[in-house]
């Protein structure tokens, strides 16, 4: 019986750009490499580029998020 893989798409997770990433997150391409380089945001590469799985930008961001009161 073969194996049986989750590809990224199954997953409904997308892989985005650093560029895609920068937007969302509201910051420069060179924050992004940064966050990759630290290990704070994971990527993979293909080829020479960089491609963050939509979940892992949702994760950071929500982990590093701040409710205010009053607001």
């Amino acid at each position: 019986m073969p194996k049986k893989t989750r590809s990224v798409w199954e997953a409904g997770d997308r892989l985005l750009t650093v560029a895609e990433v920068a937007a969302t997150m509201r910051v420069s391409n060179m924050t992004v490499y940064r966050l990759i380089k630290n290990g704070d945001l994971p990527a993979l590469r293909v080829g020479k580029n960089y491609r963050v799985r939509e979940s892992e930008v949702d994760r950071y961001l929500a982990a590093r998020s701040v409710e205010v009161e009053g607001a």
